[in-house]
């Protein structure tokens, strides 16, 4: 970590910071804080916002584990955000992806050769080529837009696209700042 972590709890001054860092502790309960939560609480208003916005993105979508996890980790082996790769991955594995379909996904290399068409189901591989253009050049083409929305709704399509720019942020600082020293 490029700066020091804040100590695990921090220390708060304010009855406001206090209900921050309870509603962050909330939100890994039953586990503890990750690095990432103890970088964040340098600063309370960012990590309530990160705390809310990621947590809905995780939490309240009406995403399947899969797809939800897909755009995540993927975005996470573009950006090579190891610190995300490595808390998302075992939740793909959860979620019923094979061992193989998972190299894949983590092959920032993989191209949507016949060997990703064996492993992943069409709907898979259009979350993964719409994340790729979202993560790699922001823009998505066309065809790669009708090929997500000819799997998923309206709502779904919005969920996909918050997820993936979600972890685009989230990936970026991870990585910024060495969070989980895995990046340096």
């Amino acid at each position: 970590m490029r700066l020091p972590y804040v100590p695990d709890p921090p220390p708060t001054s304010t009855p406001d910071e206090a209900r921050i860092l309870s509603s962050v502790q909330a939100r890994r309960a039953p586990n503890p804080l990750l690095p990432l939560d103890l970088a964040l609480l340098h600063s309370f208003p960012v990590a309530e916002g990160w705390n809310s916005f990621i947590g809905a993105i995780r939490t309240r979508t009406s995403l399947s584990t899969i797809v939800r996890e897909l755009a995540i980790c993927r975005v996470a082996v573009i950006n090579g955000a190891l610190f995300e790769w490595d808390q998302h991955a075992p939740l793909l594995s959860q979620g019923g992806l094979s061992e193989e379909a998972l190299k894949v996904v983590g092959d920032a290399q993989t191209d949507f050769t016949d060997e990703i068409c064996r492993v992943l189901s069409a709907e898979q591989r259009a979350v993964l080529r719409y994340t790729d253009a979202m993560t790699k050049t922001v823009t998505v083409p066309d065809a790669v837009f009708a090929e997500l929305r000819a799997w998923f709704n309206e709502q779904e399509v919005v969920e996909i696209t918050a997820t993936v720019a979600a972890y685009n942020c989230v990936s970026r600082f991870l990585v910024a700042l060495d969070v989980g020293e895995k990046n340096h």
